[in-house]
């Protein structure tokens, strides 16, 4: 069964073909879609509808869409809907820094990750949510995954994402959470 998500991000869609082996998963093309998606709600849960609601005008076909957030506690939940465009631009190393910089010399260094997946399947809206909660480390710690990976240490670990290969950060991730939700459902509707 083919799916389509809502995302040009080839590191985003590699993770999640590895969660979901048994769909063939497929990103949005460049000519169809030239330009980023609209992102432009106060919610995780807004974003990923809206995005969702885009592709789906433009294909009508079966799509989902996911919008992810870091929420730190001691920083009431920032950068959380903000995340990728915490530091002002897409920039992963800008926005951990700032990150880190802003959580200064804070005791709690609690956070969680948390996916919200909003899915187009048969013209009806579905939402799922995945939650992974854990620490921001000191400093950054090792060089795979992407975004926040290299600061955020999941709950029970003493690696962080950065660390872990993709089917160890699979087993624990925000969006393998969601990911399993929304396969529980469309395991369902075969």
């Amino acid at each position: 069964m083919q799916l389509l998500i809502a995302s040009q991000n080839d590191n985003k869609i590699q993770e999640i073909r590895a969660i979901f082996p048994q769909w063939k998963i497929e990103g949005i093309s460049t000519d169809l879609f030239p330009g980023e998606l609209k992102e432009e709600g106060e919610t995780l849960e807004q974003n990923a509808i809206q995005k969702m609601r885009q592709v789906f005008a433009k294909t009508r076909l079966n799509c989902f869409a996911d919008d992810t957030g870091l929420e730190v506690e001691a920083l009431n939940g920032e950068p959380g809907v903000d995340s990728a465009y915490y530091a002002g631009n897409r920039n992963s190393q800008a926005n951990m820094d700032l990150l880190l910089k802003n959580l200064g010399s804070y005791s709690n260094r609690s956070a969680q990750f948390r996916t919200v997946i909003a899915l187009n399947w048969k013209g009806e809206e579905h939402l799922f949510e995945g939650v992974c909660k854990g620490t921001i480390a000191e400093e950054k710690m090792g060089n795979d995954g992407f975004g926040y990976d290299p600061i955020f240490i999941p709950e029970g670990e003493d690696k962080s994402f950065a660390q872990m290969s993709m089917e160890e950060k699979n087993a624990l991730s925000h969006r393998a959470r969601a990911i399993k939700k929304l396969n529980e459902f469309l395991s369902k509707q075969r």
